[in-house]
């Protein structure tokens, strides 16, 4: 540790593992292929059979690597002197820089919300990861919804969520599938009786999304309440009567609730004259949150985002004719420490460069 022969190999695996996981994505799509070689602790080979190899280290593993490294080297060669105060803040800024992409990376979720012009929202929801929503609709003050994530379908046969008064048995899960009419079908009631499911590769594509789909049965106590298909690919409604409650099961798209809302007024979307270049995006929304107070309007556009409630909001996207504006919803806990790195670099390199100075013109006089 802390030589510069460890720096070299580790800088040079760095260049690797981009230049391979930037190939790949003409292949996997940008977010799979971030997930497989820069957001991963090792890169993996996948025999037929099921079984995983470590094959090369992935981009946790080779920053972490780096950290260490040289962290070890300035604690080994570094003489504690003012005159190196400048070089120590700059290597500290280094540091902060690449913990904090890293923590970053582990740590921070985006989101979409999807908002058309005089409609309100108060969530947003993944790109990719699903959920079962087990909604009870028999309540006066609104619907009560439970959530059960799409991973959890996946490695476990029963759940029985601490709200609900029923047990839900997994009897199949299909990462991906494709439904069609007719043929065999473990679905005893529902939309999804008449529907065959046959499982289907996963999606790669950034532009595509895996039709995540089960079929579930319903358990209240010793008796069974029918097998439901629930599947990202059925609209229709699906719902069953429990203890004289109304729920209403719908696979759906991971939702992450809020305690304020956004009320889209006016979208607009320019382009520079003649073309179809757009030239700017803005959303001008209403903030709603009772419990602090806050009742105003808000301008998001192009590099001007909201934060609030330690959550940013970007204009992402649009669609609908300019009538549906698309925020992305980032929320990342530790976003100062570019902030602060960049601090730490200056304040190093200002002081190195005023030192030398200094020490320049004591020589000459």
């Amino acid at each position: 540790m802390g030589s510069i022969e460890l720096t070299v190999a580790i800088l040079g695996l760095m260049m690797v593992l981009i230049f391979f996981g930037t190939i790949h994505q003409v292949q996997l799509g940008t977010w799979l292929a971030q997930k497989k070689y820069f957001s991963s602790w090792f890169i993996f080979y996948e025999f037929n059979g099921g079984g995983l190899l470590p094959v090369f280290p992935g981009g946790y593993t080779l920053g972490l690597l780096w950290l260490l490294n040289l962290v070890a080297s300035h604690t080994a060669r570094v003489l504690w002197e003012w005159r190196r105060v400048g070089l120590l803040l700059t290597h500290v800024g280094l540091f902060v820089l690449v913990l904090g992409q890293g923590l970053t990376q582990m740590m921070a979720r985006e989101s979409q919300m999807a908002i058309e012009v005089g409609q309100t929202a108060s969530y947003s929801e993944s790109y990719r990861d699903a959920e079962l929503a087990v909604i009870d609709t028999s309540a006066s003050t609104g619907d009560v919804v439970r959530a059960i994530p799409a991973a959890l379908l996946k490695s476990q046969k029963r759940i029985q969520h601490p709200d609900l008064p029923f047990v839900i048995e997994v009897k199949q899960f299909f990462p991906n599938a494709v439904l069609g009419r007719g043929g065999k079908t473990l679905a005893t009631l529902g939309v999804g009786v008449g529907i065959n499911v046959v499982e289907a590769p996963r999606v790669t594509s950034d532009e595509f999304m895996d039709n995540v789909s089960a079929f579930v049965e319903i358990h209240g106590g010793e008796k069974s309440l029918g097998v439901w298909l629930v599947s990202m690919g059925i609209g229709a409604p699906q719902t069953f009567v429990f203890d004289g409650k109304t729920y209403r099961l719908e696979m759906r798209l991971e939702r992450t609730y809020y305690p304020f809302t956004l009320h889209l007024k006016h979208f607009t979307h320019d382009r520079y004259p003649g073309t179809e270049i757009p030239k700017n995006f803005a959303s001008l929304l209403h903030l709603k949150d009772v419990e602090r107070g806050e009742d105003r309007d808000v301008l998001i556009y192009m590099n001007h985002p909201l934060r609030y409630r330690g959550l940013t909001f970007y204009q992402a996207s649009f669609g609908k004719g300019d009538q549906l504006s698309v925020l992305q919803v980032v929320d990342n806990p530790i976003w100062l420490t570019p902030y602060v790195a960049c601090v730490l670099v200056s304040l190093g390199l200002g002081w190195q460069f005023l030192g030398g100075l200094l020490r320049f013109r004591r020589k000459k006089t």
